[in-house]
């Protein structure tokens, strides 16, 4: 059974490069050498141990000479060793000399040092060989009443450890420990104590608790964890016991630990759906997101909130709007992700009652934010304008109050906070009839300071759109006005030179040849220098955002070139709404002038072909004014924004990145309730027999358990639920398996491949299928790409027809695609230096494994794809001919995820154009655009077109690309029939 693992309680890392091991040197260093040479060949007896080959001629000599010695090192190292050395011989009976050692172990345990006794004690924790324990029960027992705690707390560990193996070893175990739970003050002792009869016989735990329920509080932490969980067991055992235990839970809301805390929140809420637990519990979750340092558990706590809101139903929708402001103070936190939880959450907890204050306490952090300067400002001050945004359209009668305050955010356009204001206004300005004055009058103030054009663009398409009096349309043509460039560029560039001259040449002297100042009146300066000063107090009188160097005046005169022809078409729109023709041909003049003054210019500051026939085509349909563009210009851009707007993605910006996936999940699972039916021959599940009951029906600390250990990480890797069957974990076991050998070697091999975030585990299966023994047999790994393997596996002897299991550990570094390869080296036992190597396939570790589906915005979006610079280009070469198939099969090889709606990618027009988003376990992301189509003149054509990724590492491009690739040689997967039931 050389396949099977035994219990690991110790790791220990050796070099693998050390020397070949004499056994002659190691039996003299043991039996005639000092203490430190003993040290160190006691290290190399575990190492060699360890490796898997046996050596029992050490094990008299190590009895002999190394066990009577008192050296605390030497006792730390006689630990490990009894720990790892075969005690039995291969028919399963204990080895004689092992007498000997329970001897040992028995003075060990009688030693005058508690260290010696308390590790001892700890040791006997981790034997599996009763025939040694019997004799030392006494002494073991003894140590219940040692004069150090560190001695009395590990005694009860090993009485507990052994009740649990062995219980005919000492079946009084329960009431002994109880006995001593009775009188024992230390705190350690008594968790100790308590935890075994928590587990070992609960009705004793549980008279001891019911005895002493008063004098919970003043318990130390880590017997009031333990404390929790006996409640929970016990309530969740026994119901009609919560009304005995919540009030020592309430207690233990304010005890001095913050574990303890949590843990005791989590068990309220569990014991009792009352609105009055529910808030207490939330408070208490509150106070400890605001009073704890680390942002990771800041995150964990703030989860636990939110699944709370989600589940506690009615009651948690009247308890928790009440904490809505006191979450506000977990914005003094420095992470980002921490504040985009806090605020997601505060706005779903906010009531109409709240509202005022909600948006009070959201300016004055937007007002603090402006002046802050760390890494993350930016991104912060845009949440901080979405969650105004959010409640903005939550409580309407807010929106008065949070215009303002967002028109100070806008600035100059180039923050990323800017197109997030001029959305909010876009939304305001259609949405409030009754606030469409207020908001346009400063929209009109602000829009002449904005120099950036993709924040300029919007701002113009706002003011000609929302421009809908008279009055209104004469304020945006004085506005457009003051920025547009009136002379050529040649003039401009022209007086620019003067004026630099002027500049460069000197003062005159103003100083008489005595040294007295001398005095001059202003009307008897140059003409020249009088125009200059003149200019310059008028520049200093004219407002910043009307001033020719800067703001839209810049934007339109030196940006790109889009923008000028989108002030076209704004001014276009000005004319068609003007009712006085004098109004109506001074917008006309104004763009002529423009597009003029642009044809005029030279390089690269001039309009594209595209902008100027854009332009020129606004200017002839507003001159004409055909009712079909004055249709579109007026009233289709209007309807268009209904549209757009009654969108759920586009009513409201996302705070989470993710919020669009949570969103989608929750309508699936309320589709799901509602198309679930109870019929009268459906059968009915037990919880108690199914294999994957729920988890309201299993210990949620179990469950905490095997989360932590990662005991589900190959259900979570199984396939994908195909045809509404899930695959259970032995499926998910079996799809991992990777064949590296032949049948027909001398040594075959397989792998299960288990990726677990960061790092690839691979469980090697070795058999050896001949008749000799194969000593020093190892699996030698090598990695290419960002793949490095973590330790070398260690050697193996195999028996004739053995096999052997062995695990390597591979970090990984970044999302693109690895290679495993190597070899398995051995030697046959009698054959001399002869070495056999059979070579292994190559194991290819998968991209998918490291990528997830995402969500995110289209201004996101469009940033990152302006911003990453590695693209890969895919042309599609498939027999796929439907373009919904081709994106079904797309998205599952490649497991990203579609962020056009599906409204926008139905129908049948023979083309497809959709976004897809996902991200790495790294925080990478990953971007691809679909241009796909069919043709039209051939039916049953296949699909044809390209996909484009874009990525900020070249590997991820390039490995998202391969797998494209592959992806097109293999068909795709066809859903399982079902099987009746």
């Amino acid at each position: 059974m050389a396949g099977v693992e035994q219990p690991c309680y110790t790791l220990i890392n050796f070099p693998t490069d050390s020397e070949p091991y004499n056994e002659m040197q190691l039996k003299l260093d043991l039996e005639k050498g000092d203490i430190k040479k003993k040290i160190e060949a006691l290290k190399k007896t575990i190492g060699i141990i360890l490796s898997g080959e046996k050596i029992p001629g050490l094990l008299m000599i190590i009895i002999r000479f190394v066990l009577p010695l008192q050296d605390h090192m030497i006792k730390k190292l006689l630990l490990i060793f009894w720990e790892i050395v075969p005690k039995t011989t291969p028919d399963g009976k204990l080895l004689q000399e092992m007498i000997l050692v329970c001897d040992a172990y028995r003075k060990d345990l009688q030693h005058p040092n508690e260290f010696i006794r308390g590790s001892t004690l700890r040791f006997l924790c981790k034997l599996k060989e009763p025939e040694l324990l019997e004799p030392l029960m006494p002494a073991i027992r003894a140590c219940l009443e040692h004069r150090h705690s560190y001695v009395r707390r590990n005694a009860v560990l090993a009485i507990f450890t052994i009740y649990r193996n062995f219980e005919f070893l000492i079946p009084d175990a329960p009431e002994l420990v109880a006995n001593f739970l009775d009188g024992e003050q230390d705190m350690s002792c008594k968790r100790n104590a308590f935890l075994m009869l928590l587990h070992a016989e609960q009705e004793r735990a549980h008279q001891y608790l019911a005895a002493r329920l008063d004098q919970v509080h003043a318990f130390g932490d880590i017997l009031q964890l333990v404390i929790v969980e006996l409640i929970y067991k016990v309530c969740h055992t026994y119901p009609h016991e919560r009304s005995r235990f919540i009030r020592t839970v309430y207690e233990l809301l304010n005890a001095p630990s913050a574990a303890v805390r949590y843990e005791a929140a989590g068990t309220l809420v569990t014991l009792s759906c009352a609105p009055a637990a529910i808030k207490a519990a939330a408070a208490c979750y509150i106070d400890l997101v605001v009073k704890e340092s680390d942002n990771n558990v800041k995150l964990i706590v703030l989860g636990r909130l939110g699944a709370l809101r989600a589940a506690g139903g009615h009651a948690a929708a009247r308890a928790l709007p009440d904490l809505a402001m006191d979450l506000l103070r977990v914005l003094a936190a420095s992470d980002l992700d921490v504040r985009r939880q806090t605020l997601h959450l505060a706005l779903e907890l906010a009531r109409p009652r709240h509202a005022e204050e909600l948006v009070g306490a959201l300016r004055k952090e937007a007002a603090r934010a402006q002046l802050a300067d760390h890494d993350d400002a930016d991104k912060y001050r845009q949440l901080l304008v979405r969650a105004l945004h959010r409640a903005a359209l939550k409580f309407p009668e807010v929106a008065p109050t949070v215009a303002p305050a967002l028109l100070e955010l806008l600035g100059d356009g180039a923050e990323p906070a800017a197109l997030d204001v001029l959305l909010f206004l876009r939304h305001a300005l259609h949405a409030f009839p009754e606030l469409r004055p207020a908001v346009y009058g400063k929209l009109l103030a602000a829009v002449g300071a904005v120099r950036v054009g993709k924040a300029a663009r919007p701002a113009l398409w706002l003011v000609a759109e929302f421009a809908e009096s008279e009055d209104d349309a004469r304020a945006a043509l004085d506005v457009l006005a003051a920025a547009l460039p009136t002379r050529p560029r040649e003039e401009e560039e022209g007086a620019q030179d003067e004026s630099a001259k002027e500049k460069e040449t000197p003062a005159r002297q103003l100083v008489t040849s005595d040294g007295a100042y001398a005095t001059q009146s202003a009307f008897n300066l140059p003409k020249a220098a009088a125009v200059s000063s003149m200019s310059h107090v008028a520049c200093r009188r004219a407002p910043a955002g009307e001033s020719a160097a800067g703001g839209l005046s810049a934007a339109l005169r030196d940006g790109e070139s889009f923008t000028a022809a989108c002030a076209c078409s704004a001014l276009a729109k000005l004319a068609l709404r003007a009712q006085r023709p004098a109004l109506a041909n001074r917008a006309l003049h104004l763009a002529a002038s423009l597009l003029a003054y642009h044809k005029q210019s030279k390089g690269a500051a001039g309009l594209t072909a595209d902008d100027v026939e854009h332009g020129a085509v606004c200017v002839r349909a507003a001159a004409a004014r055909p009712g079909v563009a004055r249709d579109a210009l007026l009233a289709g851009s209007r309807r268009a924004l209904h549209a757009l707007l009654a969108l759920p993605e586009r009513a409201a910006p996302a705070l989470l990145p993710d919020a669009e996936v949570q969103r989608a999940a929750r309508e699936a699972d309320a589709a799901e309730r509602e198309a679930r039916r109870a019929d009268v021959e459906r059968g009915i599940t037990f919880a108690a027999l199914s294999p994957a009951a729920d988890a309201q029906h299993h210990d949620i600390f179990e469950l905490s358990l095997s989360k932590a250990l990662q005991e589900d990480s190959l259900i979570i890797k199984a396939p994908r639920v195909v045809a509404g069957r899930p695959g259970g974990p032995d499926r998910g076991k079996l799809s991992k398996v990777t064949q590296l050998t032949g049948f027909s070697d001398p040594v075959y091999a397989e792998a299960i491949v288990a990726v677990n975030q960061y790092d690839i585990v691979l469980d090697v299966l070795v058999v050896n299928q001949t008749d000799d023994t194969l000593q020093n047999c190892t699996v030698e790994l090598a990695t290419l790409g960002e793949l490095r393997l973590v330790e070398r596996p260690a050697g193996v002897v195999l028996a004739p027809r053995d096999f052997a299991s062995i695990r390597a550990h591979v970090k990984v570094a970044s999302t693109e695609n690895g290679i495993i390869f190597g070899n398995i080296v051995y030697e046959v036992s009698g054959a001399g230096t002869d070495r056999g190597v059979v070579v292994l396939n190559d194991i290819h570790i998968d991209i998918v494994d490291y990528i997830q589906p995402a969500a995110c915005s289209d201004a996101d979006f469009r940033h990152m794809w302006a911003e990453f610079e590695w693209e890969n280009k895919v042309s599609v070469n498939t027999n796929i001919t439907d373009l919904r198939e081709y994106l079904q099969h797309l998205l599952a090889s490649t497991n990203m995820k579609c962020l056009t709606p599906d409204k926008a990618l139905s129908g049948q027009c023979g083309f497809m154009a959709a976004n897809l988003y996902a991200r790495s376990i790294f925080g990478e992301d990953a971007l691809a655009n679909l241009s796909i189509e069919t043709p039209l003149a051939r039916p049953g054509a296949p699909v044809v077109g390209h996909v484009r990724i874009r990525a900020k590492t070249q590997g991820m491009a390039l490995s998202l690309g391969d797998k494209i690739n592959l992806m097109h040689k293999s068909p795709p997967k066809q859903a399982e029939p079902i099987a009746a039931a």
